[in-house]
């Protein structure tokens, strides 16, 4: 699994776009939660999308919290932490927080929205 990190608010238009041609994850994550690290750490173990089929990316809720607020505006999500955001088509298309972020889950919508 290759995280990219998304450290700026300007990476959210990025994102919005690269969701036009491939679907986008976002995992926020706080780095001082063991929650959170749980999530994380499931995730990478179980992680088997292709890059062409899934971007991760990875937030940094401690050090980022802009971004994080800036998130929840654009696509109008309540903030969770840990939390996922599934970007296609320049709209978020769900979001899962604490132990319902799976991989498992992820291929589940992914199909139901082909």
């Amino acid at each position: 699994m290759n995280w990219k990190d998304l450290t700026a608010t300007a990476q959210i238009n990025e994102i919005i776009e690269r969701s036009k041609q491939v679907p986008c994850v976002i995992l926020k994550h706080s780095t001082r939660c063991s929650i959170s690290a749980m999530a994380k750490y499931r995730l990478e173990d179980d992680w088997d999308f292709k890059e062409s089929e899934l971007e991760p990316y990875l937030l940094d809720l401690i050090a980022h919290r802009d971004v994080s607020n800036q998130l929840a505006e654009i696509f109008q999500v309540h903030h969770e932490s840990p939390q996922v955001l599934l970007i296609s088509g320049g709209e978020c298309t769900y979001d899962a927080s604490h132990l319902d972020i799976t991989v498992a889950e992820l291929h589940e919508v992914m199909a139901f929205s082909k």
